[in-house]
């Protein structure tokens, strides 16, 4: 019997899971989380539990290298102190990582209170805790309007919600073709619902430029943008908040893919038709293949779970996936990052955070002839070196300086030294 191991318990690495199994495999699950769903469907595990009765499951796992097929896993806890290693081998390893928040710098972005939109969603849907009593939502992206619904939902007052594209893109997408998919149609006609009965602005072409407060965020300050995101002189406009929730899309986790030899595409991992990447035995599935939201991810996990176990992806499934993919282009069509955000930026506005890298520090860096290339300038400026590895200022890093090479990090995950060094590993 085909194994198939699945890394990620999201949309598409349970589709991925309950296609393979309806293909013969056996199945194993891992995610870090200690319940399955993911970010999507946050606080709603429990209706995964009849799936994932018929697998391996393995919550709390962190996959921390990869060798080819071969995992590399700490189990437990992360802030614990007695995960134990062990590997895994399988036949065939389907990768469903996701995705993370990507907020652009800003000065004052690295104040308290300046919360990622998926950090405040998951405070309000994990733990039903408000990220404020008044906050503001900006960003760029259909996901700005659930978050100021499950800020709504645990009494928080939203103050606005800022779009920054202007009318003409965000129509551009979201044009009469949309109709094909009446789900999504219905779902962002519900938000807007929401924020009408509540009373919440909701406003396109503008964006925050700047957050101000002495020891935590006060004053959120934005502007309107062109098409570019380049800032209209004299539109101004200061909220007073004590939260602001920003997000502008996602990008990928793409470090096990990397890790496994598969190659990137505009920072997205490369699939064929069956969601195999070129590696032998090694599919991918979901945001680490292209952004598209969890419909469009598990139809993408569907795929790879079929082809996993052996078995040709049927016609029905592969034209779903493809429909989906045809929502996903046109959702990037309609919220774009603009070109011209770095104008936003002043000398010292903070780019890493972990590190305290200025964009100052960066564009001297970068224009320094004696220090070329990527290497060059994490070692000169140590930004992404941080404790988040660049998961908040890669991409933003990348933008700044003209780089988009990605290096493959032999550690995927924060691991201790001592669980490093530690002889033990159970296959």
């Amino acid at each position: 019997m085909t194994h198939v191991v699945i890394v990620g318990a999201g949309p598409a690495g349970l589709a991925a899971a309950e296609h393979a199994l309806a293909a013969g495999a056996r199945v194993t699950v891992l995610d870090q989380a200690d319940v399955p769903g993911g970010q999507y469907h946050r606080g709603a595990g429990h209706r995964f539990e009849a799936l994932l009765s018929r697998c391996t499951w393995w919550p709390e796992s962190t996959v921390w290298a990869l060798e080819g097929r071969r995992l590399h896993v700490l189990r437990g806890p992360a802030d614990g102190t007695d995960r134990h290693r062990c590997t895994l081998e399988p036949d065939a390893l389907v990768l469903a990582t996701g995705a993370h928040d990507r907020v652009l710098p800003f000065p004052g972005w690295q104040l308290p209170g300046v919360f990622t939109a998926g950090a405040a969603q998951a405070l309000a849907k994990g733990e039903r805790v408000a990220a404020g009593r008044r906050v503001l939502v900006a960003g760029a992206g259909p996901f700005l309007l659930p978050v100021a619904a499950s800020l709504l939902d645990v009494g928080a007052g939203i103050a606005a919600v800022l779009e920054a594209n202007p009318v003409r893109t965000v129509l551009s997408g979201w044009s009469w073709r949309a109709a094909a998919h009446v789900g999504k149609v219905t779902e962002l006609a519900r938000y807007a619902g929401t924020l009408a009965r509540h009373r919440v602005p909701y406003r396109l072409g503008r964006a925050v430029v700047e957050a101000r407060g002495d020891d935590r965020v006060r004053e959120a300050v934005t502007a309107r943008v062109r098409a570019d995101w380049s800032v209209v002189p004299g539109t101004e406009r200061t909220y007073e908040v004590d939260a602001l929730c920003v997000g502008h899309g996602f990008v990928p986790q793409p470090e096990l893919a990397v890790a496994a030899g598969c190659v990137l595409d505009g920072g997205f991992v490369r699939v064929g038709d069956d969601q195999g990447t070129g590696v032998d035995g090694v599919f991918a599935a979901g945001e680490i293949t292209g952004i598209g939201g969890a419909g469009a991810a598990a139809a993408e996990g569907a795929v790879a779970g079929w082809a996993a176990a052996g078995r040709a992806p049927g016609r029905a499934l592969l034209e779903r996936r493809d429909r989906t993919r045809a929502f996903a282009r046109r959702l990037a069509a309609a919220h774009p990052i603009g070109r011209a955000w770095p104008g936003w930026l002043r000398a010292d506005t903070v780019v890493c955070r972990c590190e305290e890298t200025t964009y100052g520090e960066l564009k001297a860096t970068t224009a320094d002839p004696a220090r070329p290339g990527p290497h060059a300038l994490k070692l000169g400026t140590r930004a992404g070196l941080g404790p988040c590895q660049g998961r908040m200022c890669g991409a933003s890093v990348a933008d700044l300086c003209g780089s988009t090479e990605r290096h493959h990090r032999p550690i995927a995950q924060p691991i201790r030294l001592g669980e490093l060094a530690d002889p033990k590993e159970s296959p």
